[in-house]
C-alpha cells in the first residue's frame, strides 16, 4: 500500500517572504532504504519516493489520495503571528 504525506512546504532560509508556500504537496514515503555496503550511501529501489505532486488546495490533494487508494498523513501548517512594526517605533519611548 502506498503511503504519502500532504503538507505545505516551509520557506527556505534564502526566502524572505512566503510567496511560494501556497501550494499543497503530496509526497510519497520511501520504502526499503538500504545502505550500500561498498560506498556507505543510502539507496532505495522504490522510485515513488522521488515523486512529488503539487495541488492548489488541501481538498484537491486529499481527493486525489482517496481516488487512488493512497494512505496519507495530513500535516496542517502552523499559524504564525505577524508583528507589524514601524521604523519610527525604534525611537519612541514607552
Amino acid at each position: 500500500m502506498k503511503k504519502a504525506k500532504i503538507y505545505i512546504p516551509t520557506k527556505t532560509a534564502m526566502q524572505s517572504g512566503k510567496g511560494k508556500s501556497k501550494n499543497w504537496l503530496l509526497k510519497f514515503e520511501t520504502r526499503h532504504e538500504v545502505t550500500n555496503p561498498l560506498m556507505g550511501w543510502e539507496s532505495s529501489d522504490d522510485t515513488m519516493g522521488e515523486v512529488t505532486l503539487e495541488f492548489s488546495s488541501k481538498d484537491q490533494a486529499i481527493q486525489y489520495a482517496k481516488n487512488n487508494n493512497i494512505n496519507y498523513e495530513l500535516v496542517e501548517p502552523k499559524k504564525s503571528d505577524y508583528i507589524i512594526k514601524s521604523y519610527a517605533d525604534n525611537f519612541l519611548k514607552d
